[in-house]
C-alpha cells in the first residue's frame, strides 16, 4: 500500500472504516446466496412445500381398529304446561263482614264495658245487726250506655253453704226493670239490707228467721261476674 495514501485529506480513521463497511456487506450477500441455494431441491422446488405437499401414509395397525360413529341423542320434545283448570263460576263469592257501627251515647252497654263489684259493710253482726252490703256498677268505655239495674237483673242472693237462703229477686211486685244511664267512671251505687229471713217462692207463708253461721253473698247478673262477701251471723 502506498504510504501517500494516508496523506489525504480524508484521515486514517475514516479510511478504515470505510473498509470494514464494505467487508460486511460483502459478507451479507454471501450469506444470503448460500441460504437460498440450500432451501431449495435439486428440482428447483422449495423443501419446505415438498414436505407440505406430501400425503401421510396410513399406519396398518390403525386400519384394523373398528370405527365408531356418533349418534347424536334424540331431541327431547319439551312437556306443554297443565291447563289451569277453568274457574268455577258459579261458586258463591266469600262472605263479607259487617262493618260495626260506632257505639252512640244511650246504647245499651256492653258487657264488656261493665265492671260489677259487692262489699259487705262488715263481718260479724250479732243480735238483731242487719247485714248490709254496697253494690256497684261502672261503665270503663268512653261512650254513656244504659243498662237495667232492677233487682232480677242484678239479683243479690244470700246462702250457706248449697242452701239457697235469701234472693232480692223473690216476692216482687209490679215493674221490675230499672235502666239505668251510666256516664263514664261515674258508678251507679246500690245498697243492699238483709233482714235475717229466708225468702222463697211462697210469698204468703211466714219466713223463717236464719240460724247463725258463716254466709256469702253474691251478685248473679247475666255475663257479668262480682266478688263474694263472706260474713257471719251470731
Amino acid at each position: 500500500m502506498d504510504p501517500d495514501t494516508f496523506r489525504s485529506d480524508i484521515g486514517v480513521d475514516v479510511y478504515w472504516r470505510r473498509r470494514m463497511a464494505a467487508l460486511v456487506g460483502v459478507l451479507v450477500v454471501v450469506a444470503v446466496v448460500a441460504w437460498a441455494c440450500s432451501a431449495t431441491g435439486p428440482d428447483g422446488e422449495s423443501k419446505v412445500d415438498a414436505q407440505a405437499s406430501a400425503s401421510p401414509t396410513p399406519d396398518p395397525l390403525l386400519a384394523l381398529l373398528p370405527t365408531t360413529t356418533a349418534t347424536p341423542a334424540p331431541a327431547v320434545a319439551p312437556q306443554a304446561a297443565p291447563k289451569a283448570a277453568p274457574a268455577d263460576r258459579t261458586a258463591s263469592p266469600a262472605p263479607t263482614r259487617p262493618v260495626a257501627r260506632p257505639r252512640r251515647p244511650g246504647d245499651v252497654c256492653d258487657p264488656a264495658d261493665l265492671v260489677l263489684n259487692m262489699q259487705g259493710l262488715g263481718e260479724v253482726y250479732t243480735g238483731d245487726n242487719r247485714p248490709r252490703f254496697v253494690l256497684t256498677l261502672v261503665n270503663v268505655s268512653k261512650v254513656m250506655c244504659t243498662t237495667d239495674v232492677g233487682p232480677r237483673t242484678l239479683e243479690v242472693r244470700i246462702t250457706s253453704g248449697a242452701d239457697r237462703v235469701w234472693s232480692s229477686a223473690d216476692c216482687i211486685s209490679g215493674e221490675t226493670e230499672n235502666l239505668h244511664r251510666l256516664e263514664q267512671g261515674i258508678p251507679y251505687v246500690r245498697q243492699i239490707e238483709w233482714d235475717r229471713r229466708r225468702s222463697g217462692g211462697d210469698c204468703a207463708a211466714r219466713r223463717a228467721v236464719a240460724r247463725n253461721g258463716t254466709y256469702v253473698a253474691t251478685v248473679h247478673s247475666p255475663r257479668l261476674k262480682s266478688r263474694r262477701a263472706v260474713f257471719h251471723l251470731r
